[in-house]
């Protein structure tokens, strides 16, 4: 079993509201902060947006699945909106569905006050223990992020601008929207990046945007699924499983940045969700949500970008930039296939390779012919090349592509890392993945 560091008493603060019985259980139905009203705001300001993506509505938080826990508080919430009276109805069915889903408990308990006439006055969130108002809070902030999804889907025909070019053999895209606790999923189809399921997470206590070991933070970068972790190698806290990341990557470990172990993982299976900032760093999704992840996402070629604010570009707006960076790995990959020192030096960075042990660096550096020792054949074929840019602070490119070799007959998935310095693009790292 993999163990985590992470606090099982800090993770228990956002659990125990989902008995019945409990004194925070009971208090929160007593006196819910989260009232109605309160709760109907961000609902109200998220319908006034404009719809920007056909799947906008129940059916685009989770794709197709109109029956998701998420879909079907969006509709309690347009249900109350419209004055409907089946709102209290849908809102004990779900939460007798998905006892844990703690934001659909106080909703239900807002709708049995509202209908019994004993509901509190002022409904702020200044009254009660202070362990009731935290969470309280921490409700609330859920609330609005799973509300404001209805209007922020990335619009129709468009891609993170940190996707240049994907390969054939990459199936999905995962985009991790840190600042919205959000998740989107898309599918290389026949006409291009297709989203085809939205889902809400938690990410880091502090934040993001991780530097050392232990900040609380979670990692903005462009990330690969390096494993896949089933229940039975995980602890409880991690839910139905888990998918590794590769952080820290060469360009973290360039920036001295420290620590490991973020993943994309579930939350223990008495609890639904957990609030917006929860983790010691990593994505944590429902365990309906992770399963579905675990289920269909490549590990190794699945690109995971996660972003404090995602920028949706149209791939066409992109056609310039891509055809750039084309003619940059033409004259590299040619300058190798004709063992050109002087191009290579050129087109490397002085700290090339630069960490122990990677024999490439040594090769590269000396243009000398390479050897079957796991170094690439310069006269490899490309093939399968995906690439991805970064522009927070430094700008880079990451490339991923297969070297395929005549002889002897073989293929090597590797990956490389370009920095943009004084206006030129040079390689700082190239190696197997």
């Amino acid at each position: 079993m993999i163990r985590k560091r992470e606090s099982s008493s800090l993770i228990a603060r956002d659990v125990t509201l989902t008995s019945d019985s409990s004194p925070t259980r009971r208090a929160l139905l007593a006196g819910s902060a989260l009232a109605t009203t309160s709760l109907l705001f961000p609902f109200a300001q998220a319908s006034s947006q404009p719809a920007r993506s056909p799947l906008n509505g129940e059916a685009g938080l989770t794709g197709s699945l109109r029956s998701s826990p998420e879909a079907r508080l969006i509709a309690v919430y347009r249900a109350i909106a419209a004055g409907d009276r089946q709102a209290l109805p849908m809102a004990a069915s779900l939460v007798r569905d998905v006892p844990g889903f703690q934001l659909g408990q106080l909703v239900y308990a807002d709708l049995l006050l509202a209908r019994s006439g004993s509901f509190p006055v002022l409904t702020t969130a200044t009254d009660g223990p202070p362990a009731v108002r935290e969470q309280l809070q921490k409700l609330r902030a859920e609330a609005h992020r799973r509300l404001n999804a209805l209007s922020e889907m990335p619009p129709p025909g468009t891609v993170p601008e940190q996707l240049l070019r994907l390969a054939p053999n990459v199936r999905h895209v995962v985009v991790v929207d840190a600042s919205h606790s959000r998740v989107y999923v898309f599918e290389q189809q026949a006409g291009g990046l297709q989203l085809i399921r939205s889902f809400y997470a938690s990410v880091g206590r502090a934040g993001f945007d991780k530097r050392v070991e232990g900040d609380l933070r979670t990692p903005l970068g462009v990330y690969f699924i390096t494993s896949r972790l089933d229940d039975q190698q995980v602890e409880e806290l991690y839910g139905i499983g888990a998918l590794p990341l590769n952080y820290p990557n060469e360009h973290d470990r360039r920036l001295g940045r420290t620590g490991s172990g973020i993943w994309l993982h579930g939350v223990p299976r008495v609890t639904y969700s957990r609030s917006p900032y929860a983790t010691e760093g990593c994505v944590a999704l429902a365990n309906d949500d992770m399963a579905y992840l675990m289920k269909v996402l490549q590990t190794r070629r699945t690109p995971v970008i996660i972003a404090d604010e995602v920028n949706w570009v149209r791939p066409d707006d992109q056609a310039a930039e891509r055809r750039s960076f084309d003619i940059l790995l033409t004259q590299w990959q040619e300058a190798r296939a004709r063992r050109d020192g002087r191009t290579l030096l050129a087109l490397q960075t002085e700290d090339f390779n630069a960490r122990a042990g990677n024999p490439l660096r040594k090769v590269s550096l000396a243009a000398e012919p390479l050897r079957a020792n796991g170094e690439p054949d310069p006269q490899a074929e490309w093939r399968q090349v995906s690439v991805f840019r970064w522009k927070r602070g430094a700008e880079v490119a990451i490339v991923n592509y297969t070297a395929v070799s005549t002889k002897p007959s073989r293929s090597t998935d590797r990956r490389q890392y370009w920095a943009r310095e004084q206006g030129r693009w040079r390689l700082f790292f190239d190696g197997a993945v």
